[in-house]
């Protein structure tokens, strides 16, 4: 006889409703970024531009969600949206992993506000539209705390080797995953794993999976000397220690606000609550009086809840206190996957009523904040003429750059468009699938060409001050040499914007041409 969780019984009856709301935050959100934006953000451009080939490792990240957008693209080619899309599927992924892992403790009713009061965080939300490393990481560290729950749990050999496999396919996407992995580990101190004999043994067929996974990476960073190590000890530089507690508050303030949806959530749940209790005159389950929803969670399951979950948060600040290193707030992406457990300290009555309730506020919020943010990025930032990437003019600068391509080099398709990230992938992205970008003319950040190989059928040289500012040495190097040269301009957006400046050059084709394949 199987002994059932407390939510196995009847999780499956809410497995479709949960299917159905993922479901509409990945339509919603992928709708209204596609209408609104005529490109994605810059890191959605980064993957797009990366996808060029399969590589075992970039110059900036670990491979993985490069690998994933190169699947894409070769399904559906480089359309803008399709960054959209990738991003909130990975976002959604995470939040149904958070539903596994709620109901491995939680009914169904409850496991499912505690997947709909964290869909409401920025994370989730709004920065789920942006498909860069920290965002594709999130489905990674919410199935890896829900095999490490019960791996620790049940002792079954296949969750450890799951562990370690999510684990490694965490590491290929950011290699903050190493913060995860020290919330896992002083839980395991704390909850005393570390004395039973089979953790050890499930701790070493974890770390199997997790070297067999990763050891193509591996192979890959010890053949080009660990290069996304020295740029990411570069990125945590700051110039002095006044500048690093500046924006240690900075980046604490900035959680605050990215999270403030599900606080906003909470307050209208209360509102919503004490208004129905003025209006019965009977007893109501939702008095105060109640216990919470948290009185009916284990000691253990609290546990594993407060040290995984702000480990992550409170580790990262303290370290950068100590050490006075630089933080972006969009670091902390993956540091808040758990805090929509926390909300159950404060929630109590009757589970369908309030699961009602939270389903009507969060898809109202949902729907406020995607319309919010795609009229603020579209509509609202084209009238106001602002430079915002989400007005770019790309499919215009294609088009321009590509009709002075084909007067100059008639005959010969565009292969390499020699740029920085944004720019470049702008042009190419509307160019044609097989275009490439060689980004700031540096071999190392562009692993997909073949040099000279890829250049044989000649190169577009672009740069714009307007867009970047001084381009690096060795693209204005190129520049120079190029005979063809020119200006072409562009409008951002509306009348009120600014001017872009293309300061284009090419490369003329080599006799070798026709012999040259492109690298696909």
């Amino acid at each position: 006889m199987t002994v059932q969780t407390p939510a196995s019984a009847r999780s499956d009856a809410y497995q479709r409703s949960v299917l159905l709301y993922l479901l509409f935050m990945v339509l919603l959100w992928t709708i209204l970024m596609a209408i609104s934006h005529k490109a994605p953000d810059l890191d959605g451009m980064e993957e797009l531009v990366w996808s060029a080939s399969f590589e075992l490792g970039y110059l900036k990240h670990p491979p993985l969600p490069s690998w994933v957008m190169a699947a894409l693209t070769s399904v559906v080619g480089r359309p803008a949206w399709l960054s959209f899309a990738a991003g909130m599927s990975a976002s959604v992924l995470g939040l149904w992993f958070i539903w596994k892992l709620a109901c491995e403790f939680l009914n169904p009713e409850r496991a499912f506000m505690v997947l709909l009061i964290s869909s409401v965080s920025i994370y989730f939300s709004l920065r789920g539209t942006i498909f860069n490393h920290n965002t594709a990481q999130l489905w990674s560290v919410t199935a890896a705390t829900w095999f490490f729950y019960r791996a620790g749990r049940d002792q079954r050999p296949a969750d450890w080797l799951w562990l370690g496999a999510v684990a490694a396919l965490s590491t290929v996407t950011k290699y903050s995953a190493v913060i995860l992995f020290t919330a896992f580990f002083l839980y395991f101190l704390r909850s005393g794993m570390w004395r039973q004999r089979q953790t050890w043994a499930g701790l070493g067929l974890a770390l199997l999976a997790y070297v067999v996974v990763l050891s193509p990476h591996l192979y890959w960073l010890f053949k080009n000397d660990f290069a996304p190590f020295r740029y990411m000890d570069g990125s945590l530089e700051t110039h002095t220690r006044w500048e690093a507690y500046k924006e240690l508050l900075s980046f604490c303030l900035d959680q605050l606000g990215r999270l403030s949806p599900m606080l906003v959530a909470m307050i209208a749940l209360g509102i919503w609550n004490r208004r129905d209790q003025k209006q019965r005159s009977s007893s109501d389950p939702g008095l105060p009086g109640t216990p919470s929803y948290a009185v009916d969670i284990s000691q253990r399951d609290k546990q594993f809840l407060l040290w995984v979950g702000l480990t992550p948060f409170v580790s990262t600040v303290l370290v950068s206190a100590v050490l006075g290193t630089r933080l972006v707030a969009s670091w902390a992406t993956t540091f808040f996957v758990l805090y929509g457990f926390f909300a159950l300290w404060f929630m109590r009555g009757k589970d369908k009523v309030q699961l009602r309730r939270v389903a009507i506020i969060v898809i109202v919020l949902q729907i406020l904040l995607a319309s919010g943010y795609a009229l603020a990025r579209g509509p609202l930032a084209w009238y106001k003429g602002r430079d915002s990437r989400s007005t770019f003019p790309g499919p215009e600068i294609s088009a321009q750059m590509q009709a002075i391509w084909n007067e100059h080099m008639p005959g010969i398709p565009l292969k390499v468009v020699v740029a920085d990230t944004w720019l470049g992938g702008n042009i190419a992205v509307h160019a044609g699938q097989d275009v490439m970008v060689f980004i700031d003319a540096d071999p190392a950040a562009s692993p997909w060409l073949t040099l000279p190989r890829d250049m044989a059928c000649g190169a577009l040289v672009v740069y714009s001050l307007q867009t970047r500012g001084q381009p690096p040495a060795a693209l204005l190097k190129l520049y120079e040499q190029a005979p063809i040269k020119g200006l072409a301009q562009q409008r951002w957006s509306s009348e009120r914007s600014p001017m872009i400046d293309l300061n284009w050059a090419i490369v003329p084709a080599q006799p070798s041409c026709h012999l040259s394949t492109p690298k696909r």
